[in-house]
């Protein structure tokens, strides 16, 4: 096997998951790709796809050239990366519209929103973002 083929990508992965709290298998879970591959990626041990690199940069909240940016990810490769990926789960996009509706909630938007996290949190399963979620519907509950 070929020895540190992207160490510096590898380093800024492990970092970016490290300042999360999350460990390879709950970041190989979130890319639907195997705890293995996560860490030879880390080890630089093997170059992360296209499709892989987009899928972390999302999950990092980056653009794929960010996450590659000053690494020796082959250039031939960065430049089939996708200019944009979608970099918010819809638990962060939901969440935050209900931050920028909390000041004017009535009656009736309450109810819309009780149901809406609810519905939310079904489709949710990351515990996690289940967590986050519950935390919303207690606190538009208390307030």
């Amino acid at each position: 096997m070929p020895e540190n083929l992207a160490p510096e990508l590898g380093r800024r992965i492990a970092d970016l998951r490290a300042k999360r709290g999350w460990t390879q298998a709950e970041l190989a879970a979130r890319l639907g790709v195997s705890r293995t591959s996560v860490s030879h990626t880390e080890a630089g041990l093997s170059i992360p796809g296209e499709r892989t690199v987009a899928l972390l940069a999302g999950v990092f909240g980056m653009e794929p050239h960010e996450l590659v940016a000053g690494t020796d990810y082959p250039t031939a490769k960065g430049e089939r990366l996708p200019v944009v990926v979608a970099r918010y789960t819809e638990v962060e996009h939901q969440l935050e519209l209900l931050e920028r509706d909390l000041g004017w909630v009535d009656g009736r938007t309450r109810d819309q929103w009780f149901a809406r996290l609810r519905a939310l949190l079904e489709d949710t399963h990351d515990p996690a973002e289940r967590d986050r979620v519950s935390e919303a519907l207690r606190r538009l509950h208390d307030g």
